[in-house]
């Protein structure tokens, strides 16, 4: 079973900057794709960044050129550094990853989740 801790969430003036974590309680080496998701009030989960095992990146577009995902394979963790926070960023951020487990299956795993809120 893999778990995977969030944090690094709290409230932030517009124009700050916050770096979450999620920390994953096996070698991340051993696992596919990350990524880090957010929910805001009323809205439906958004995939905001994806990191590949290879280390390719993609963003959401309303946060490309803000945003930077990372992974470290020696912390077993990934990172979303979040700069130019928008009130619109405001929402719970939670990270996911799947893991191969044979015959072409995959197993995903969630964090609980952390808040961001981003006054104006």
């Amino acid at each position: 079973q893999v778990q995977l801790v969030e944090s690094g969430g709290g409230l932030v003036q517009a124009g700050g900057s916050l770096r979450l974590s999620c920390a994953a309680s096996v070698s991340i080496s051993s696992l596919n794709n990350m990524r880090w998701y957010r929910r805001a009030p009323g809205q439906p989960r958004e995939l905001v960044a994806i990191i590949t095992s290879a280390g390719t990146t993609n963003y959401a577009d309303s946060v490309k050129g803000r945003f930077t995902i990372s992974r470290d394979s020696g912390k077993n963790t990934m990172f979303l550094q979040m700069n130019n926070l928008k009130p619109e960023d405001t929402a719970v951020y939670s990270c996911n990853a799947d893991r191969s487990v044979g015959l072409g299956f995959r197993n995903d795993y969630w964090g609980q989740g952390t808040q961001v809120t981003v006054s104006s």
